[in-house]
């Protein structure tokens, strides 16, 4: 276990960070006593525009070494290294998002009372500037906030600095901070999950890896909201309480509305929503949005997680397949800037990295037939999935192989976990999976020349479910039966499987035209992009069990 985790036992812990948070506030207490708060309300830049630490890199980085400039800056940011050369000469490396200048504080370049509020402070004298000086260069300790007023210049050994004239303390951090990645090269700084995850201002401080995966997700949703706008599609919010839950095949998390006095559900799909407005009028609709989900959590499932769905009056399943592919690749090559992902393999004993290529083509791979190939057996007829005979045939191949599937072991759920086995591990460049039996895919219209089979598709990239579509159905009747096929599996225990939702039939009865439904989980895509492998690395406050 990393040292720098501070990974000891409550109660050690607490008189560490009482001691250290005691101490810094005596020694801060010194402010106060020469005038100056430790937080005050503004920094006081003596009316220079603030500068980032991004933007003065940027343009003075060509400086020569040893040159100086007469340029004044002010500039924010927080403090993770300070070096002492002497009570007149100290140095401090200040960081902000991402990026580090360092401060040469030096005592004859020092005029800090010019920048002070003079009724905030006693009258001034020539001494105070050496005061000053030396009390906050004393101070000043890792992760403490400071504004800072100077010129821009390089060291003799090539530093880019700014050589200050003022100098504040904006907000002092009271607890010790982590040697973290951006302090010294090589230190992998916090390390310890439960700390980055529970604490992540803490793993956004010192981690600069971290920084960089969430600015990624960034980019991911912009390009996916920009892309659909761009095709016409407009942004929708559809309602994440609801008497009923409903749109995908998961448990959901059950709450009350005192107001209305009735027990309501966290939405685990925007899906029937986003189809009566179809059903409206608004032909291309799409939302991104949270859902929520009460099942395990793992590396690749928070309970609470971001998805994106949107349809599409007059497309069917090949259509948006064609979508799907061209969103894709071009999001890649958008957030990357290669049409190629590295994905690291990580095990006990090494790493291996594999390249994931969108260049080409996405496969495709018919589920029903190519598990018959893959296990050398002809399966039922498709259409006869919902009798209790095709039940007890999957049960047994599932034993067969060795392929586990928990109670209620039914149709849908051993038919998943077979293509789960055999078929996923196959898709690692991206490949699309298609032609589902209609007893997965209860929202999905049957195929027009496969009995038993829907019009959907999975799309499978490093053998991870990345998205998921099909032409809608939107026969009223169909669709209530095969809601009613789905009631049968909760009455076997199957708590994930749809509800009979009266509303969205008697939608559907009002004329849902032909149309195209996609989805897919941004937390996955993420992951893909940032090359990590668990998606508690992509969620800024991941689920966490207790305090």
């Amino acid at each position: 276990m990393h040292q720098s985790d501070l990974d000891i036992t409550p109660k050690k812990r607490t008189q560490v960070s009482l001691s250290y948070k005691d101490n810094r506030l005596k020694d801060l207490a010194e402010l106060e006593k020469v005038g100056l708060s430790i937080y005050p309300h503004m920094f006081q830049s003596g009316g220079l525009p603030i500068t980032s630490t991004r933007e003065c890199r940027h343009k003075y980085e060509s400086l020569e070494k040893g040159e100086h400039t007469e340029v004044s800056v002010a500039m924010m940011g927080r403090i993770y290294s300070v070096r002492s050369a002497s009570k007149n000469l100290v140095f401090f490396d200040l960081f902000d998002e991402g990026h580090k200048i360092q401060v040469m504080a030096n005592i004859k370049a020092y005029k800090g009372s010019e920048h002070e509020e003079r009724n905030q402070i006693p009258e001034y004298h020539a001494s105070r500037n050496t005061i000053l000086f030396r009390t906050i260069t004393k101070l000043i300790h890792d992760g403490d906030n400071i504004g800072v007023c100077g010129t821009i210049c390089k060291t003799k050994l090539g530093e880019l600095s700014i050589l200050p004239s003022y100098i504040q303390i904006l907000s002092p951090c009271l607890h010790q901070v982590p040697r973290g990645s951006r302090v010294h090269e090589g230190n992998v700084g916090l390390t310890n999950p439960e700390t980055r995850y529970r604490k992540r201002y803490l793993d956004l401080m010192v981690n600069d890896e971290v920084s960089r995966i969430f600015i990624t997700r960034s980019k991911v949703i912009q390009f996916i909201r920009r892309y659909l706008t761009d095709l016409g599609f407009l942004e929708v919010d559809t309602p994440v309480l609801d008497v009923m839950a409903g749109g995908a095949i998961a448990k959901p998390f059950v709450t009350k509305s005192n107001a209305l006095n009735t027990d309501m559900y966290m939405r685990i799909a925007p899906e029937l929503y986003l189809k009566m407005l179809v059903i409206g009028g608004i032909n291309k609709v799409f939302e991104i949005g949270r859902q929520f989900r009460n099942e395990s959590a793992d590396h690749t499932h928070n309970p609470e997680f971001t998805s994106c769905e949107f349809y599409m009056r007059g497309a069917d399943y090949k259509d948006i397949m064609g979508i799907n592919e061209d969103m894709y690749r071009k999001l890649v090559r958008d957030v990357t800037g290669d049409y190629r992902v590295k994905h690291t393999v990580r095990n006990e004993n090494n790493t291996e990295d594999i390249f994931i290529d969108f260049t080409e083509k996405f496969g495709r791979i018919d589920m029903i037939p190519t598990l018959e190939d893959i296990l050398g057996e002809d399966f039922p007829d498709p259409s006869t999935f919902t009798s209790d005979s095709a039940r007890i045939y999957f049960d047994a191949l599932c034993i067969k192989h060795g392929v586990d599937c928990t109670v209620p072991r039914t149709v849908a759920r051993l038919l998943d976990k077979l293509v789960g086995h055999f078929i996923e591990p196959l898709c690692v460049n991206p490949t699309f999976v298609y032609g589902h039996p209609q007893i997965m895919s209860p929202l999905a219209k049957w195929d027009r020349n496969r009995p038993g089979l829907t019009e959907r598709f999975e799309l499978f990239i490093n053998g991870m479910e990345y998205s998921n579509a099909y032409t809608e159905m939107n026969d009223p009747a169909k669709q209530l039966t095969c809601f009613e096929a789905q009631g049968a599996d909760r009455d076997a225990g199957d708590e994930e499987a749809q509800q009979v939702d009266a509303r969205f039939i008697e939608a559907l009865e009002h004329g849902l035209p032909p149309t195209g439904g996609w989805g897919c989980g941004i937390d996955r895509l993420c992951m893909l992009l940032s090359n990590v492998d668990t998606i508690r690395e992509v969620i800024l406050f991941p689920a966490m069990k207790g305090y």
